[in-house]
């Protein structure tokens, strides 16, 4: 009989407001235990401040961050513009 490795667990941060360094010290000791228990921690719909928190505090390495957020809901990079057709052609 083959043993399964053990599924991830999945913590959603959609509904998570303003993350500072007390929310990063907790997903940082979630991810602890989950290891002390033979389990991964995989983060979801992380906002793009707490991305940045997490890197800024050097974690990114160790926070497991998955992409989850839809199309709509992710935030356009800043000097990013959509492509659009010219209605004259250029000669």
């Amino acid at each position: 009989m083959a043993v399964s490795a053990p599924r991830p667990i999945v913590c959603d941060l959609s509904a998570l407001g303003d993350a500072d360094l007390q929310a990063i010290d907790l997903l940082a000791r979630l991810e602890l235990a989950a290891r002390q228990h033979g389990r991964t921690l995989r983060l979801r719909n992380a906002s793009p401040a707490l991305i940045g928190l997490i890197a800024f505090a050097g974690l990114d390495s160790v926070l497991r961050l998955e992409a989850g957020r839809e199309a709509e809901e992710r935030e356009d990079a800043v000097g990013v513009e959509e492509e659009c057709q010219l209605d004259d052609p250029a000669v």
